[in-house]
Parts: structure tokens; C-alpha cells; sequence
């Protein structure tokens, strides 16, 4: 996961060109359109912590949320489904949002980069007709066991992740808007993750904090950095709880998190993730 970041950050190289090479043929790997998604990943990185500018995970305004059908809640409100939902943002982006990380004429996307948008979605689609011609070559079962299953294990993975780094502290951290906002706060809303024996293997991404306020630090270096920045920080760093073997702490936090933070107001530069005590009841009686 950290390693495709490095691409887009920059971090990779100095040399554009490698990272955009590099980058294309590890994200089409994984069925993510590399320019889409870098330019997009960048807009969440330079407005992170903001309630309409930010891109990802960025909480719906209750007029949003009030506007979603039923069936749309109980997708993005419910566990494990939540989790499935990278592939649907890229199509689709989020609720409140139009375009797609596919289509050049997409909000997300200046004109001058259409080319690049273009780009990375015939690379996309030639991993997508590659992986139809190895589905008859080796058949469906060998492809759900070397693909299908390992793609939405790492999707699942990504989202629960990347949920986690802006969503479920203890206490209720603050969305901006207007005056309110700045890179610095909004960075500051980020939050550092343990994930245990994990942390190496997906090279150390749950620095967050740091990673957010400096993207072009490589991940070889975020630990270092983060240590630095520390006493700098002081209050406004919120350490990680510690982590066993395995993160399964984080999974309580990510179900309650799920529970309660549904929508922010409509109103005020400061606002705060507030939950829908009608949502599961709704859900339940519209399946009888």
C-alpha cells in the first residue's frame, strides 16, 4: 500500500517520468487508475480536515446524508460492506460528489490533465481485458483464488486503514470550513495507527500525522520524522494506542466509529461528526 503512495507523492524519485511508469504498472496491478487517483489523492492531502474540499473519507453534510436512499446508508453505514467501498469511489466518488477518477471531464480534473487521466484508463482497461483473457486461459476458479479473493482482501484492507487515519479517536476531533480551516489544522485532525507486526510490512504508513503535513517525506524515513515532530507538536499529537501481534484492537474502534459518526451539520466553521439514532431502525424495518 505505502509503496504505491510513494509514486504519487513523489517520493519515489525525483524523475517524474519514473514514478509515473512505475506507478502505472503497480496501480493497473490493482485495477486503480494512477493518474486518477494521484491527482485526486492529492486534492484530499492539500484540503485535508475540510467538510466539502477534502476527498477522502470527508463526512457528508447532514443535507447529504438526509438525501441518501436507504439502501445507500445502510452500504456505507454497515460492516463489512463500508469496507468493499474503494472500487465504488472511484467509479463514483462519494456522496455529494460528481464525476469519476476515470473521465477526464471530471471536476477532479484540471484540462491540462486530461491526457494523463486518459492515460491511466486505457492502462486500466488493459489490465481489466487482461484479466479476462487469463480467466479463460486458467479458468474462474484459479483466478477467483489468484486474483478475485486477494483484490478485495487488499481493498478491505486499504479502506480499513485509510478510514481509521481520519475517523474513531475517543474524543470527537473537529471538521473545518471557511476561516476556520487551515493545512496545518486540518493535518492535525489526521491520526498515527499501530497495527503491530503489520507496520513493517506496509512500511510504516501508520505514521499518518507526519505523512499528511509533509507527503513527500519517503516511508523509509516517517518513524524518524515522526519521533522529530513530536515534541514540536506537543498536545496536538494524539499517540497511538499500542498494538498486540495483530491490530484487533482497532477493529472495536472501527465498529463503533461506524455507529456514531454519520454526518456533520450544515452550519458552523467547526463542526463534528454527529450520528442518526433513526439509522438502524430504519434499516431494520425496511428488510421486514
Amino acid at each position: 500500500m505505502q509503496p504505491h503512495n510513494e509514486f504519487g507523492h513523489g517520493s519515489f524519485s525525483n524523475d517524474p517520468r519514473l514514478n509515473s511508469v512505475v506507478g502505472h504498472l503497480l496501480h493497473s496491478s490493482i485495477l486503480v487508475p494512477y493518474h486518477g487517483w494521484r491527482i485526486s489523492h492529492r486534492t484530499h492531502h492539500q484540503n485535508h480536515g475540510h467538510v466539502e474540499n477534502d476527498e477522502s473519507w470527508h463526512p457528508m453534510s447532514e443535507k447529504i446524508y438526509e438525501s441518501l436512499d436507504k439502501p445507500i446508508r445502510f452500504f456505507r453505514f454497515t460492516l463489512p460492506l463500508v469496507m468493499l467501498a474503494y472500487p465504488f469511489y472511484l467509479w463514483a466518488r462519494s456522496p455529494g460528489k460528481k464525476g469519476s477518477h476515470y473521465h477526464p471531464d471530471s471536476d477532479l480534473f484540471l484540462p491540462k490533465e486530461r491526457n494523463d487521466v486518459l492515460t491511466s484508463t486505457a492502462c486500466w482497461t488493459a489490465m481489466a481485458a487482461l484479466l479476462v483473457c487469463l480467466n479463460f486461459v486458467m479458468g474462474p476458479m484459479q483466478m477467483l483464488k489468484l486474483y478475485v479473493i486477494p483484490y478485495w482482501i487488499n481493498v478491505m484492507w486499504l479502506d480499513f486503514v485509510t478510514y481509521l487515519h481520519h475517523h474513531g479517536h475517543e474524543d470527537k476531533l473537529p471538521w473545518y470550513r471557511g476561516k476556520e480551516w487551515s493545512y496545518l489544522r486540518g493535518g492535525l485532525t489526521t491520526l498515527d495507527r499501530d497495527y503491530g507486526l503489520i507496520n513493517n510490512i506496509h512500511h510504516d504508513i501508520g505514521t499518518h500525522v507526519i505523512h499528511h503535513l509533509f507527503p513527500q517525506i519517503p516511508h523509509y524515513h516517517l518513524v524518524e520524522a515522526t519521533e522529530a515532530a513530536k515534541p514540536v507538536l506537543g498536545k496536538y499529537y494524539r499517540e497511538p494506542d499500542k498494538s498486540g501481534p495483530l491490530p484487533l484492537h482497532l477493529l472495536g474502534i472501527l465498529a463503533k466509529s461506524i455507529k456514531e459518526d454519520h454526518f456533520v451539520s450544515d452550519e458552523g466553521d467547526v463542526v463534528y461528526y454527529e450520528a442518526d439514532p433513526n439509522l438502524y431502525g430504519q434499516i431494520k424495518v425496511t428488510s421486514e
